[in-house]
């Protein structure tokens, strides 16, 4: 009934092909029309989630109704801390100012509380010796603070310097201070970027990556009609900064990371890159539809069916699931690699009977009667596998397979009849040659009179590489199917090394602080934990004895630092004179060469000579690079030198609201201890679960999506095998034949995997889809085979079915690899893990199954024309 419904269809899109081409014309054209227009794709990786039954993606959602989390974080980082300190707060202030796409700006970690009360977050050690040494500095900042310019500079080293000569200083405690003056000095007169850090001079030592970099937090108007919703506040961000010459007055770099700059950039790069995918796959499909039918007048209607059932996907599927996703965004890829077989299926067969049977619609027709039911039977097992994504919690697997799942659908609804109606429009010559491989017949003979061996050898090598599925890991980090070379990846993953930074952090909600307090001091206890953080965190240690010695420090510095006049703006000819005193002065204590301090002495006194034989606007530079940052580090330390007693109702309210909710639930930050590589975070994520159970963050999320692809992977796979077997059971009424169809699947499954084992290819979010899809693909290819077998067919590796076959896998494999290209790591291992599966499958379908299968029960007579040649 099947085979004479879909004849009587051919037959009927013959007749009227003009009628059938016209309504395929007007269901592309309005297919698009509406694609066009409802378009839209989400970017967000967590929306691949189906989170209702996710215990961790509901405690996300409880935490961030209580705690709302910043969607958009601006990353600030400059040569020396005064720099980013600067740079930092000129922006801070001037963003409020964009309300029409920020509602939220703050500075983390910044603004004037953390800059009035720096010193009281240091260590208890660090306060003490930072506090005396300014003490014993004051001689000298009694020379800098009324006049904090190049002059106050030049006058200071040489009062340094006379300082050496009457043995009041040992030159070798400067040899610090000039070389890190002497150094950059050479970089002005160079003619490059310099400024001088007094701060890191004060500490000791160099400033590490975290003291160059400030945060601030914001939170975007989203705007859901664009195709990336944060776009409009991220380029405010980015001109306000340009505006504010952030670049050129403070050698700041501007890096924006966040949920929302992340799924911007990643939509505009899979934007950017599907084309390119799309457009590869069509010229690389052409060729090889080429290459297996050799008349564009055969290939134009492949083209043409395929578009209109594209066409007519596309339209279908964003009328079902409202937008793509990073997964479902590929069914276009596989609607052309998977829906071609159908339309090269029916063309090879066409050719087949054109080849015996010199009439168009003769040969047309026949084609529909032998090849039409195993057509649909492999349209129908794709379907069946792609519609097993369905029930799993796995949203993007899910949707992709309802798409997809429609589109094979459509891909053989337009086989049986746009194709032949296009056909009968191009009316392709006769053809003069036989479409089989005639030349594989010596191998066919081999194999079937060694088949049992071959049979026992296959499955003993797949059965001896059976150790590497041992070695198939599951990369459960989303992060890596993003292009890491975009800006907001590349700084999530550069803020990730480092721990303090929070990226990687696990969060807790509390009835209140003083459970808080309880639960943070049992979690610090475990060992994959560094520390814990709660509100009391800003409440420093030690604030006595610190406020003791800060008053200490202030009570000498404060009338030196705070003068009640300064010197009025030096002339040039000032500065030059101060310099040249300084060059001479630090020259006559070289005298000791021994000493580690007379090299630094000798080449800064070298370099200041240069600098008042220089050009005025060298000096300029000069003044920047030093006197700029002295008077930024002087108001620092009079606002520093005055702090105020914390507690936790002196502090600012936007930070207490950031860990205590109006409501008295308190937040625990839990940071992990040692390298925050995928290991250690599931470490750290199943020790704080196994405390507290509501615990959420990234690596909570990430260990819980990955359970989720995990259970959606075995239910979509044994849901597909389910089906694909009863569909088979139905049609074939054999349970051999069955298993004579699905062995050869497994076996190509089993290779796939233990292949991905040795070559080190982890399965992943996105490349995990491969799996179950090479159950409906390569069923195909086993239906053709075990039809044409059941039919009585002989010789199959040289038929025209293995032709087809082949060509169909080349289409599909061209399809497959490029995505392989995309410089999406998620895409790119979805097309590897596919070519992979595909070759296997293929290997399965020509070269395993016919030996499993061997001689058909039933025998064509030698005369018949189908003895030699298949289906």
């Amino acid at each position: 009934m099947l085979t004479r419904t879909i004849e009587r269809a051919v037959v009927f899109c013959i007749r009227h092909a003009g009628l059938v081409l016209l309504a395929a014309v007007a269901v592309a054209v309005g297919s698009c029309i509406y694609a066009a227009r409802n378009f839209a794709i989400t970017t967000n990786v967590n929306e691949l989630i189906a989170t209702g039954k996710s215990t961790g993606y509901q405690s996300q959602k409880a935490y961030e109704a209580v705690f709302p989390e910043h969607k958009l974080l601006v990353v600030i980082e400059a040569p020396t801390p005064e720099l980013a300190d600067q740079a930092a707060d000129k922006l801070a202030k001037s963003l409020p100012a964009r309300s029409d796409v920020l509602q939220f700006v703050g500075q983390a970690g910044g603004g004037p509380f953390f800059e009035r009360n720096a010193l009281l977050f240091l260590s208890e050690q660090d306060v003490a010796r930072i506090t005396g040494e300014l003490s014993h500095s004051a001689p000298l900042l009694q020379v800098l603070a009324p006049d904090p310019s190049l002059r106050g500079i030049a006058n200071a080293l040489s009062f340094a310097a006379a300082g050496v000569e009457h043995k009041q200083i040992a030159l070798s405690d400067l040899a610090r201070p000039l070389t890190l003056g002497a150094d950059t000095l050479a970089e002005v007169l160079a003619g490059r970027p310099a400024s001088f850090s007094w701060r890191v001079l004060m500490q000791g030592r160099p400033a590490t990556p975290e003291e160059l970099r400030r945060f601030i937090q914001a939170d975007p108007k989203l705007n859901f009609a664009a195709l990336e919703p944060g776009r409009a506040a991220t380029d405010a961000i980015r001109q306000t900064a340009a505006d504010l010459q952030l670049a050129s007055d403070f050698d700041a770099r501007i890096r924006m990371t966040g949920e929302v700059p992340i799924n911007d950039e990643e939509y505009a790069s899979v934007r950017q890159g599907a084309s390119v995918n799309i457009a590869g796959t069509v010229v690389a499909v052409l060729i090889v539809l080429f290459l297996a039918l050799r008349s564009w007048r055969i290939i134009g209607p492949i083209v043409f069916a395929l578009i209109v059932g594209l066409s007519a996907t596309a339209a279908l599927g964003l009328l079902l699931v409202g937008k793509l996703n990073l997964v479902s965004i590929v069914f276009a890829v596989l609607f052309i690699g998977l829906g071609v077989d159908f339309g090269l299926q029916f063309s090879v067969r066409y050719r087949a009977e054109r080849h015996d049977v010199d009439d168009l619609q003769s040969a047309l027709r026949s084609a529909a009667r032998k090849a039409g039911m195993p057509l649909a039977l492999a349209a129908a097992a794709v379907a069946a596998a792609f519609f097993s994504f369905l029930p799993t919690d796995f949203r993007g697997l899910s949707e992709l397979g309802e798409i997809a799942g429609l589109g094979m659908l459509i891909a053989f609804f337009t086989t049986i009849t746009v194709l032949p109606a296009a056909l009968r429009l191009t009316k392709p010559p006769a053809e003069s040659h036989q479409m089989g491989f005639a030349w594989l017949a010596p191998l066919d003979r081999f194999n079937m009179a060694h088949r049992i061996p071959i049979l026992v050898v296959t499955l003993g090598i797949v059965a001896l590489a059976s150790p590497a599925l041992r070695h198939v890991e599951f990369d459960f980090n989303p992060l890596h199917l993003q292009n890491p070379n975009v800006e907001s990846v590349a700084t999530f993953l550069d803020l990730r090394s480092d721990p303090n930074t929070g990226a990687n952090a696990i969060n807790v909600v509390a009835p209140s602080l003083p459970d808080a307090r309880n639960i943070a001091a049992r979690l610090a206890a475990l060992p994959p934990v560094s520390r814990t953080l709660t509100i009391d965190s800003f409440i420093p240690d030690a604030r006595d004895r610190k406020l003791g010695d800060i008053a200490n420090a202030a009570a000498v510095l404060n009338p030196v630092i705070a003068p009640a006049q300064l010197r009025p703006e030096p002339t040039d000819a000032e500065i030059v004179q101060a310099l040249k005193s300084a060059a001479a002065a630090l020259s006559r204590t070289t005298s000791e060469e021994a000493n580690p301090g007379a090299t630094p002495a000798a080449k800064l006194s070298a370099l200041l000579g240069q600098l008042a034989d220089a050009d005025q606007t060298v000096r300029a530079r000069a003044s920047k690079a030093f006197a700029a940052p002295l008077r930024y580090d002087l108001d620092q330390l009079r606002l520093m030198l005055d702090p105020q007693r914390i507690t936790l109702q002196t502090l600012p309210a936007a930070l207490t609201r950031d860990w205590v909710a109006p409501d008295q639930k308190a937040r625990i930050e839990v940071l992990p201890k040692g390298d925050n590589d995928d290991r250690t975070l599931r470490n750290f994520a199943a020790a704080v679960l196994a405390v507290e159970p509501t615990a959420t963050g990234t690596p909570v999320l990430f260990q819980e999506a990955a359970g989720i692809i995990v259970r959606a992977f075995t239910e979509a796979t044994g849901l597909a095998l389910a089906s694909i077997a009863i569909l088979l059971w139905i049609v074939l009424r054999r349970f051999g034949d069955v298993l004579l169809t699905l062995v050869p699947l497994i076996v190509a499954g089993l290779v796939t995997l233990e292949i991905c084992g040795l070559i080190g290819l982890q399965l992943n979010f996105a490349n995990i889809i491969a799996l179950p899809l090479l159950l409906g693909v390569g069923v195909a290819f086993k239906i053709y085979y075990i039809v044409a077998w059941r039919g009585g067919k002989t010789n199959l590796l040289e038929s025209t079915l293995t032709r087809a076959v082949i060509f169909s896998a080349m289409t599909t494999a061209t399809a497959f690899g490029s995505l392989w290209l995309s410089s999406e790591p998620g895409i790119s291992s979805m097309g590897k893990l596919m070519a992979l599966s595909l070759a296997c499958t293929l290997a399965a379908a020509v070269l395993f199954q016919p030996i499993l299968m061997g001689p058909p029960r039933i025998r064509l007579s030698p005369g018949s024309d189908q003895s030699m040649r298949g289906t």
